[in-house]
């Protein structure tokens, strides 16, 4: 089996060798540090302790350093790659559990999940939790597939997720590889993992959390009308149209009784206007789904010549 560990870092010199000399040696893994801008000695402890290391010339973002790292991770014929936060609050010794479902052919990713016992992680902020919940609540509405925790690091991707994975938002990674493997029909499972949440460590993700709940969304949002654009379109130009129906009815209703549309004639004009607002969205649907064709044939071509690359010996 050829794991790959895949670490990206931000300023992580005190926490990365510690994280790397953590990792069993009897996995035999192969580790990627992505170094995404650091202006510390992160590349160069890395590097000493025998890791690949990809440098970025300035910081672009997790999402960017997550691609970064898949795409070395492919040129190094990982079979299975498993991604962990440079800070060592996850267990590298839970790797075996976390990868056992693909080993055994069950999933194509699983993910750690830090609330599937129910219990809320030691020193973890009450909004934290209170937004990845959130956050679950809406992958799980756009996929059909429940889901307690789709924001945590700690995963394990096999290769045919790998060269499925098509991840565009630089912010963050977590919830878009989910949404996009799970759109592509792969198995997706969680596994419970146990984090420690240091008192004196605050994430660079999430330390905002009004813009990393507004980043978040947007990606999100994004993720769904690519590959929902029916399900996003059509459900945004019904509301409308029924918002506007329902002036509508107002104004037609004070007609009928009064005999005149004074002094509510601009609900119906606002009512006309929603109700073709509404039906067009929905038309920008169907017309966005029959262009979602063409995106999922492309993608099926990157696929294949990803896969390709990989098989090339």
């Amino acid at each position: 089996m050829n794991l790959a560990i895949l670490i990206p870092a931000l300023n992580e010199e005190k926490t990365i060798g510690r994280v790397i000399d953590s990792i069993p040696k009897n996995l035999s893994a192969k580790i990627i540090i992505v170094d995404d801008g650091s202006t510390d000695d992160t590349a160069k402890i890395a590097k000493s302790k025998g890791a690949i290391v990809v440098k970025h010339g300035k910081n672009k973002g997790l999402g960017k350093a997550f691609q970064s790292g898949l795409d070395k991770a492919l040129d190094i014929k990982a079979e299975i790659l498993v991604t962990i936060d440079a800070d060592g609050q996850f267990d590298t010794k839970e790797i075996p559990k976390l990868i056992k479902p693909i080993t055994n052919g069950i999933a194509d990713l699983a993910t750690g999940s830090r609330f599937l016992s129910k219990k809320t992680p030691k020193n973890m902020p009450w909004i934290k939790k209170w937004g990845n919940h959130q956050l679950a609540r809406i992958i799980s509405w756009a996929t059909g597939q429940k889901f307690h925790d789709v924001s945590c690091g700690f995963r394990a991707y096999s290769a045919e997720a790998m060269l499925n994975l098509n991840v565009f938002g630089k912010f963050t990674y977590t919830q878009e590889t989910i949404l996009d493997l799970a759109y592509k029909g792969l198995n997706i499972v969680e596994v419970p993992v146990t984090v420690e949440y240091f008192k004196d460590r605050n994430s660079r993700i999430a330390s905002n959390i009004p813009a990393y709940a507004y980043k978040s969304a947007k990606i999100i949002f994004k993720s769904i009308k690519n590959y929902r654009p029916l399900k996003f379109f059509g459900w945004s130009g019904i509301i409308i149209f029924l918002l506007g129906l329902g002036l509508d009815i107002f104004v037609l209703n004070h007609f009928l009784k009064l005999g005149t549309f004074s002094p509510y004639k601009i609900f119906g004009f606002m009512g006309a206007f929603l109700n073709s607002v509404g039906i067009m969205i929905f038309f920008i649907g169907i017309l966005a789904d029959l262009i979602d064709k063409t995106r999922i044939t492309q993608e099926k071509i990157l696929y294949y010549e990803k896969l390709r690359r990989y098989e090339d010996k």
